[in-house]
């Protein structure tokens, strides 16, 4: 008789000390916006990019994508676009060197989420929003999940981040 005690007593101290456990406020949905749900699709280490054309495809437009996924942005930036905007507004990136875009740019919205390699140093990760000719800058660094980028990005480019 006294296991069956021992162990109600510790399933019920657990439970106590995990109900004050919750959604932070900050990452609370908001009214209106749609939560990303799990995806039941076999993962298999590299994310499934659909590659539906933008829904603008005049010259001067500025492409809108869907924001459940993250999918090429056909150009729209380019890569050199967002080491570019990169260098001009931080000192992350060297001045000169080898930079690669092994991933991206990736868009969902008017976001995008592009991965850049400079050798001898981590992957960057960069998230951007805007028109090609205008990217406003994110964030940057080795881990993008900030509060703004998990509170106000879209779906598609919360889930290429991983956040």
């Amino acid at each position: 008789m006294r296991r069956p005690l021992t162990l109600t007593l510790l399933a019920s101290a657990l439970a106590l000390t995990l109900v004050g456990c919750g959604v932070p406020p900050e990452l609370e949905p908001k009214p209106g916006v749609p939560v990303p749900s799990p995806s039941t699709a076999p993962t298999t280490g590299r994310p499934v990019i659909p590659l539906p054309l933008p829904s603008a495809t005049t010259p001067g437009a500025e492409a809108t994508f869907a924001e459940n996924y993250a999918v090429a942005c056909l150009g729209r930036p380019s890569g050199d676009q967002v080491i570019a905007m990169l260098r001009a507004k931080t000192k992350l990136l060297p001045k000169t060197g080898v930079i690669a875009v092994p991933m991206g740019p990736l868009c969902a919205g008017t976001w995008q989420y592009t991965i850049l390699t400079v050798t001898g140093k981590d992957p960057l990760q960069v998230v951007t929003q805007g028109a090609p000719t205008a990217l406003k800058l994110v964030t940057a660094g080795t881990n993008v999940c900030s509060v703004d980028v998990r509170t106000h990005a879209p779906v598609g480019i919360i889930s290429a981040a991983r956040c």
